[in-house]
């Protein structure tokens, strides 16, 4: 599809499925090199992370745990700059290279905040993975270890990235039409 209607917004097609895949995997070659006899644990950002961290996992030899971290910060199509943690993790991050699976930094205000409250369990090392950056957003100093795609400050939806809810399962992602 080159067009999608959600809710009260139109979107067209930005980034295939393929495009997407192409960039998780040159992320996953990094990683195994990076992430080899270091027993990661990957803690990936819900809601809109899950797909991103399903397909990563599956490219991922390196031995690894995941768990799940549910935070919001959105409403419609604005980040609140607000960080809410709704689902806390139960696993020990003590001396254990964190690497923290993201769908997308752009203001950079719930990464940062999600990094300082994973530093204060004690890790070994924390290591971002975000599958989109919007650079010209970013208000925040924080490091990504890994960037799958950059891309410029629009409003999108699409593998795991939605509006009003709407749009997390389609596998390509879209751009709101202005």
């Amino acid at each position: 599809m080159k067009r999608i209607k959600l809710a009260d917004k139109e979107f067209e097609l930005s980034i295939t499925s393929g495009q997407i895949e192409k960039a998780i995997w040159q992320m996953a070659l990094q990683m195994e090199t990076d992430l080899k006899d270091k027993n990661p644990l990957m803690i990936c950002i819900l809601n809109g992370s899950f797909m991103f961290a399903a397909e990563l996992m599956k490219k991922l030899t390196v031995p690894c745990q995941i768990s799940f971290l549910k935070l919001a910060s959105y409403q419609g199509e604005k980040s609140s700059g607000n960080l809410k943690e709704l689902i806390g993790l139960n696993e020990s991050l003590k001396n254990r290279t964190i690497v923290i699976l993201e769908d997308i930094v752009d203001t950079g205000i719930t990464i940062e905040s999600t990094i300082q409250q994973i530093a204060a369990h004690d890790p070994a090392e924390i290591k971002v993975a975000t599958l989109l950056f919007k650079p010209d957003a970013c208000l925040k100093q924080v490091k990504l270890d890994y960037v799958g795609l950059s891309i410029p400050n629009d409003f999108i939806v699409g593998f795991g990235l939605d509006y009003l809810g709407y749009g997390r399962n389609l596998p390509d992602i879209y751009t709101v039409i202005n």
